[in-house]
């Protein structure tokens, strides 16, 4: 037996059978052994962003982890991006970096960092990162990989593997594979949190990581309708059950302003596996946190912790039972027609999106509209791309959940400026027939940097300002690039065309693409922050 044969007996049998990879030269000897094997199902993924970003998608559906395969040091850059938006969103993910043998790294051959190893690059956006020093370490770091990966909600692994280390004997790797034990709450936590629901203050949960699923809002909603407080959302759900029958929860606003608006009335914040509200940038003469200085702000569980057993405790010491909780009402919309907004676009997406649907939201600025018009459709999973901030994962997180649940329809919500970062995605989405419906929405521009300059601006922006956020000249043309990578594509422009073309991609199955040419104000946006540094 070689090393690549016992790193991937380690992480078959920790039940790991999906590898999103895009191999290179010193990842042959896997390639070749992954392509004996029958317990591996690999997907070819052109650029690595598209393949780290996949296997985050695939990770929050399939609640387990995929394994890359990722080609040296700057091929693992390629895909750092997604990476973050990965571990923020406490994704279970496994990365494997082929490397250079041991014994020829110290000559600096071509493949090697500038100025470092590929370990001090992982670290960055890794909660554990190891490099193979011999065959004898592959079977037993796969293990610890898994192992590390699936700690609370979900963590980063990184094992960096030379290529002597493939191809030289190994023993075999670990049969018995232990799971690292999640941390739970302590009783005193318990019965601190619980002392603040009965305190009569106006309190919000901020739910995240499991809290945000199906069991846990479930529980959440017990909690709710025996106490009264309110539950929220943080800003960014890695996914979220929604829709028909589903508990309600409120979304924390991105913007600042809204979010300050959003905060105003509440005495106390409780974090249940969600980070405190901030700003997501810093901006000048501004607050960092979306609470006002009156509103106390209480963690009770981490995304590190057992965050459902924590609600249930919770549940449990507040005499939640098991009486009737707040739920979602389908509500029918309206046929849109006329203008193609994203309102319009939302409308058709409630009225067809089937039940058990996921929903991949990277809209940018459209997103609000599409989120607000959707809540009372059909039951079903909504994964936001990118709760790193970093735009460029919305296609891939969709190829990772129709990979991950070939069953289930999905349905991906993509701006045009971030879709340009992965649009590689479309060819392996094509040609592994993932039933996925894109919707790419299509304003030619970056437009939330159009709401971001009106916080710098003291004046109208100036046409050289107005070039670094537009995407027009040439406009970018979506349906031919789709055809180009073998997705069936179509434009349009009204919300009646649109709303025939959506019906039309839901009732069959397999990969299709609709660029949606939008009607967008954000007017409304900048005049409240142009207002609000005026009067501050």
């Amino acid at each position: 037996m070689n090393g690549a044969q016992s790193l991937f007996n380690a992480l078959t049998r920790a039940g790991l059978d999906t590898c999103f990879a895009n191999p290179g030269t010193s990842e042959m000897q896997l390639v070749f052994e992954m392509g004996k094997s029958d317990a591996v199902r690999p997907v070819l993924c052109l650029q690595e962003n598209v393949v780290t970003g996949a296997a985050d998608g695939y990770a929050r559906m399939a609640g387990k982890p995929a394994f890359t395969l990722l080609h040296v040091g700057s091929g693992f850059a390629n895909g750092i991006a997604n990476l973050h938006n990965a571990g923020r969103a406490n994704t279970p993910l496994v990365n494997i970096v082929g490397a250079n043998a041991t014994y020829h790294q110290p000559n600096f051959p071509d493949h090697e960092l500038i100025g470092g190893k590929i370990t001090e690059l992982a670290r960055a956006v890794s909660h554990w990162t190891r490099e193979a020093k011999s065959a004898a370490e592959m079977g037993a770091l796969g293990v610890e990989a898994v192992r590390n990966a699936m700690v609370g909600a979900g963590r980063i692994s990184t094992l960096i593997a030379p290529t002597d280390c493939h191809w030289d004997p190994a023993p075999d790797a670990p049969v018995d594979i232990s799971p690292i034990e999640t941390p739970k709450v302590a009783p005193s936590t318990v019965e601190q949190i619980a002392g603040l629901l009965a305190n009569g203050r106006k309190t919000g949960l901020i739910l995240g990581a499991g809290a945000l699923r199906e069991q846990g809002l479930e529980i959440a909603g017990r909690i709710a309708a025996s106490t009264g407080v309110q539950l929220l959302s943080e800003t960014f759900p890695a996914r979220l059950a929604r829709g028909e029958r589903r508990v309600p929860v409120q979304l924390v606003p991105y913007f600042l302003e809204m979010a300050q608006f959003f905060f105003a009335e509440y005495e106390q914040i409780i974090l249940v596996g969600a980070l405190p509200p901030v700003s997501t940038f810093a901006y000048q003469n501004s607050a960092m946190s979306k609470l006002p200085d009156s509103c106390d702000q209480v963690t009770y569980v981490t995304a590190e912790q057992d965050v459902v057993d924590a609600l249930e405790q919770l549940a449990t010491a507040v005499g939640a039972g098991d009486g009737a909780v707040a739920r979602t009402e389908r509500i029918e919309p309206e046929v849109p027609s006329g203008e193609l907004t994203s309102a319009a676009i939302g409308q058709s997406v409630s009225a067809f999106m089937p039940e058990g649907a996921i929903m991949v939201d990277e809209a940018a600025t459209a997103g609000l509209d599409l989120y607000a018009q959707t809540g009372a459709a059909r039951a079903h999973e909504y994964l936001y791309a990118i709760p790193g901030a970093a735009i460029g994962n919305g296609l891939p997180v969709a190829l990772g959940a129709a990979i991950a649940a070939p069953e289930r329809k999905v349905i991906a919500l993509q701006a045009d400026g971030s879709g340009m970062y992965t649009n590689q995605a479309l060819w392996t989405i094509a040609r592994e027939q993932c039933d996925v419906t894109i919707v790419i929405l299509k304003n030619d521009a970056y437009a939330v940097l159009n709401v971001e300059l009106a916080r710098v601006r003291e004046d109208e922006p100036t046409a050289k300002m107005l070039s670094m956020l537009e995407l027009d000249r040439p406009s970018i043309d979506w349906v031919k690039m789709a055809e180009g990578m073998g997705v069936a594509a179509v434009a349009v422009n009204t919300a009646e065309a649109f709303h025939a073309e959506f019906e039309q991609a839901m009732a069959v199955k397999g990969p299709r693409l609709i660029e949606a040419t939008i009607a967008q104000d954000l007017q409304p946006v900048v005049d409240l922050i142009m207002a609000q540094r005026q009067g501050g």
